[in-house]
């Protein structure tokens, strides 16, 4: 059984806590694409972590974590990440993490490159979380970079990356910020590798002998749909493949094919970053959501733009991810609301349309909303469909009609076993 677990939305949207509750099934869980650019909020009976490399499955000892060749890794963070969790009582070794020899490693003037474009954008910036991300994968795709496996070839290191950083110089001559000394990116690499050495390996032989032996494989992506830096609200994405085709891909196994995709979406709206977001509140209302939900990123801080349920955005998403079902998550943040507002069209140019626009057609989306009974009630305790209140129920119907998927799990709390299942 090969699952991907992804986001439907512009990120956020659980995804972490979904992984953890259900990697209990599962043997193997892989993160496929991104960095430390955003962070997976997870809640159990050992205490609160966030994870913005690392698997979700790293929580549970019966799972073996893979860290995808897709992925762009700060080694550094990845070290601290490591430490924090065993400062909680989380070890890791070489049978429960494994890292991709073909991962690409962020190195530090990919986040000094970050900062400079952001600040050289001013008011026109992307909403760079400012970690390095978009300049490692455009160095990716250059072929001017350093991979895990380089960090195991040690006698040809130094070779490599004194080519690049000669590029480098010549490349970003226009910014401010001085690029670090190759001893200085060198003593980073041995300082930090040292922590990471033991777990590189050739993921790809691991995954294909797993999916072989029937080894059950959970997919776990970063962000959502509508960031993909294909199919997404570009070019205020991310900069890798946020959808469920390429979570094979992305894993180290691209032969292999999906038996199930889960998608997850919250039951309101948010959004990090800049760009189009239609549904956005603005002040108190925003306020109130934002404070009901803990609406601030995992990664940055940063509060979360939100705004009422888009079924319009959502809908996309669904279908971008071949989703077969849902996980709506936050259910309960939405109790205190009399009445809960959803998106199902928008208006663009005075035509309505229930159709997700590309392009600058989205910036001039305005949404048509619904307004449905709120159930004003706590819901926390509730296990069942028969326990919620009537209204909750007619809420989940009516989002699970527009968006065209069935939701099967319902999360109405933080912890690992606040959620039902229909």
């Amino acid at each position: 059984m090969l699952t991907a677990v992804v986001g439907i939305n512009w990120g956020d949207e659980g995804k972490g806590r979904m992984v953890d509750l259900l990697s209990e099934d599962y043997d193997i869980i892989c993160r496929y694409q991104g960095g430390n650019n955003a962070g997976h909020t997870v809640i159990n009976d050992k205490g609160k972590f966030t994870l913005n490399l690392l698997p979700s499955g790293v929580l549970r000892e019966s799972t073996v974590n893979v860290m995808g060749a897709g992925m762009v890794v700060n080694i550094e963070h990845l070290c601290g990440e490591i430490e924090r969790l065993s400062e909680k009582g989380v070890e890791l070794t070489p049978d429960n993490l494994k890292i991709s020899d073909k991962a690409f490693i962020c190195l530090p003037y990919h986040v000094a490159q970050d900062i400079s474009e952001e600040e050289r954008l001013k008011d026109k910036k992307y909403g760079s979380t400012r970690r390095g991300i978009a300049p490692a994968y455009g160095d990716k795709y250059m072929k001017k970079g350093i991979r895990m496996v380089d960090l195991l070839e040690s006698e040809t290191l130094e070779e490599k990356l004194s080519a690049i950083l000669e590029w480098k110089k010549l490349t970003l001559k226009s910014y401010d910020t001085p690029l670090p000394e190759l001893s200085d990116l060198i003593n980073w690499l041995s300082k930090f590798g040292a922590c990471i050495k033991p777990y590189i390996t050739d993921t790809t032989a691991y995954l294909t002998k797993a999916a072989n032996n029937g080894k059950k494989i959970m997919f776990e992506a970063q962000l959502g749909a509508l960031r993909d830096i294909d199919y997404g609200i570009y070019p205020y994405t991310t900069s890798s493949q946020t959808l469920a085709a390429y979570a094979s891909i992305g894993a180290g196994i691209p032969g292999a094919k999906l038996d199930k995709t889960i998608g997850v979406m919250k039951a309101y709206s948010s959004c990090v970053g800049e760009g189009p977001f239609a549904v956005e509140m603005q002040g108190e209302e925003a306020n109130l959501l934002r404070e009901a939900g803990f609406e601030y990123g995992a990664a940055t801080g940063r509060p979360r733009r939100v705004g009422g349920f888009d079924v319009v955005a959502s809908r996309h998403g669904v279908q971008l991810q071949g989703a077969d079902e849902l996980a709506l998550t936050k259910m309960d943040v939405l109790s205190y609301m009399d009445k809960i507002p959803v998106c199902t069209a928008y208006e663009v140019d005075g035509i309505r349309t229930e159709s997700f626009p590309s392009g600058d057609t989205l910036n001039k989306a305005k949404p048509v909303y619904e307004w449905l009974d709120g159930f004003k009630s706590d819901i926390s305790s509730c296990r069942s469909l028969q326990d919620l209140p009537e209204a909750a129920v007619k809420y989940i119907e009516f989002i699970e009609k527009a968006v065209g998927c069935p939701i099967k799990y319902v999360s109405v709390g933080a912890g690992r076993d606040d959620y039902l299942t229909r």
